[in-house]
C-alpha cells in the first residue's frame, strides 16, 4: 500500500519520513495554504530524497502552463489537482506532461453521489484521492469524512484515502474501506507544516501490526 505524508516543509523532515517508510510525499504549490513551500524550496527538498519516493505537487485550480513549468524546476513526479478542475482540464494537463508524471485527481467526499465523479475522470487521470468535504477548505481540514460510503468502492483507478486520518483512527478506515495507498497531513503534525516524527512512527508500527 502507498504511504504519502503531504505537507512536508523541510529537508530534514522529508528524508526521516520517507526512511520511516513513506513512499510519496506531498509538496504544496497552493499560495494561501499554510505548507505552501516555493518552488526553489520543494527543488532543495526533492533532489535529495531517495528515487523511488513519489514527490507529489499539490495544485488547486492553476493554469497548466503553470503546473508544467513548476514540475521542470522541482523534480516533481506527480501532479496532484485538489480544486474543481473540470475532466477537460484534466485531460489538457495529462496529455502535455510526460507518460511517467502521475495524475492525481481529489475528490471531495460530501455524499455517495461524490464518489460518481470518478467515472466522470477516469479517463483522464491515473489516481483519485478520496478527501473530506469542507465549504472552506480545499483540504489539509483534518476532518474524516463518513468511510461507511466506502464498502462497496471500486473505481476504475487506483486511490489513496484522505481526511482526518491519524494513527489512532487508520486501522479502523482500511477495516472499512480498501484504498490503494493513504494520505496523512495534519494527522501527524504538531502545527501545519510541522510534522511529528514520533507520531509518523507509530503510523508505521500500526501499519506493520
Amino acid at each position: 500500500m502507498r504511504v504519502k505524508i503531504c505537507g512536508i516543509t523541510s529537508l530534514e523532515q522529508g528524508s526521516a519520513i520517507a526512511q520511516l517508510g513513506a513512499n510519496a510525499l506531498g509538496f504544496i504549490c497552493v499560495k494561501k495554504s499554510p505548507r505552501y513551500l516555493s518552488p526553489d524550496n520543494i527543488a532543495r527538498i526533492t533532489c535529495h530524497l531517495p528515487p523511488q519516493v513519489s514527490r507529489v505537487g499539490v495544485f488547486a485550480n492553476t493554469d497548466t502552463t503553470e503546473i508544467i513549468s513548476l514540475l521542470q524546476q522541482t523534480h516533481l513526479t506527480a501532479v496532484q489537482l485538489h480544486g474543481e478542475e473540470t475532466p477537460e482540464e484534466c485531460n489538457k494537463l495529462h496529455s502535455q506532461l510526460p507518460n511517467n508524471i502521475e495524475v492525481i485527481k481529489a475528490i471531495r467526499v460530501k455524499s455517495a453521489e461524490s464518489l460518481q465523479q470518478t467515472e466522470t475522470y477516469a479517463p483522464y487521470v491515473d489516481t483519485f484521492l478520496l478527501d473530506a468535504y469542507d465549504p472552506q477548505q480545499l483540504g489539509g481540514t483534518g476532518k474524516a469524512f463518513n468511510w461507511e460510503l466506502l464498502q462497496n468502492f471500486n473505481p476504475p483507478r487506483p486511490w489513496f484515502l484522505a481526511g482526518g486520518l491519524t494513527p489512532n483512527n487508520i486501522r479502523e478506515a482500511l477495516a472499512i474501506a480498501i484504498p490503494n495507498g493513504i494520505d496523512l497531513s495534519s494527522g501527524v503534525e504538531n502545527s501545519p507544516g510541522n510534522k511529528d516524527l514520533n507520531l509518523v512512527q507509530q503510523l508505521f508500527q500500526v501499519l506493520g501490526s
